[in-house]
């Protein structure tokens, strides 16, 4: 199978791990059934061609459950949806698809740093959530969410115990100072949210981060490993792990 459809059905897989998918015509809006962050809107694998009045009936549905106006798509498996979008007024970021094939090149964490994958037995769960939480948000320049609650720590146990997920957590001698996470559907992994405190950038950690999470996916089995990348420079990062360009995704995230 074409590794862009594969991609393209894990996009269309993996929220429905935590969500309800609901069509409007040619596009699917995925909605939580329980704590955690919003999801998005996508194309319907195999629909019809998308046109500006979909995305904003879509947006207006959105609007009305409260939720982000967000969008993902696989650019290749949705050809009309990038006109659309911005048909609508909506702003689109493309971003370069990577995949992983083969084993990540070494890439050791600088003296000073460790790492852990958190485990759904971990005592300290909570507060290492909230720590990998902390330093995602701070690297993308997000708000820094609440502490996890008692409903997303139960579920992030469950999805830990159950292979769904993983989280990655690098700290140093002054505290948390790197994360990144594993999203999972069948043999299809995707890493998403690898961050690095300003304060520890060009030290290599990004490339380690990277390197963990993929070697923890390929050793739980996954055979593709992707992840798309927000700029230039970190798909240099990923590169030089091994990674290698495929395609490239659309995405709009409420501003």
């Amino acid at each position: 199978m074409d590794v862009l459809r594969e991609i393209d059905e894990f996009c269309d897989a993996v929220p429905r791990q935590w969500a309800t998918a609901v069509d409007d015509g040619p596009l699917r809006l995925f909605t939580r059934n329980g704590p955690g962050w919003p999801l998005y809107a996508r194309p319907v694998p195999g629909g019809a061609p998308v046109v500006a009045a979909d995305v904003e009936r879509m947006r207006a549905r959105q609007r009305a459950l409260g939720i982000p106006e967000a969008f993902e798509w696989v650019l290749a498996q949705a050809p009309t949806m990038t006109a659309a979008v911005a048909a609508s007024g909506l702003p689109v970021h493309v971003c370069p698809l990577l995949v992983l094939d083969r084993d990540p090149e070494p890439a050791p964490l600088p003296p000073g740093c460790s790492a852990r994958l958190l485990g759904p037995a971990d005592g300290d769960l909570a507060s290492a959530a909230d720590a990998v939480n902390a330093v995602a948000a701070a690297a993308f320049g997000a708000p820094v969410p609440g502490a996890v609650s008692g409903g997303q720590l139960a579920s992030l146990r469950a999805d830990l115990a159950a292979g769904s997920v993983a989280r990655l957590l690098v700290t140093d001698a002054d505290g948390p100072v790197a994360a990144g996470s594993v999203q999972r559907a069948g043999d299809v992994a995707e890493l998403v949210g690898i961050g690095t405190a300003q304060r520890a950038r060009g030290r290599g950690i990004g490339a380690a981060v990277t390197a963990l999470l993929a070697t923890a996916a390929r050793g739980a089995g996954a055979r593709v490993v992707f992840l798309a990348a927000g700029d230039d420079t970190a798909t240099r990062v990923y590169e030089r792990v091994g990674f290698h360009r495929v395609g490239q995704c659309g995405v709009v995230e409420p501003g």
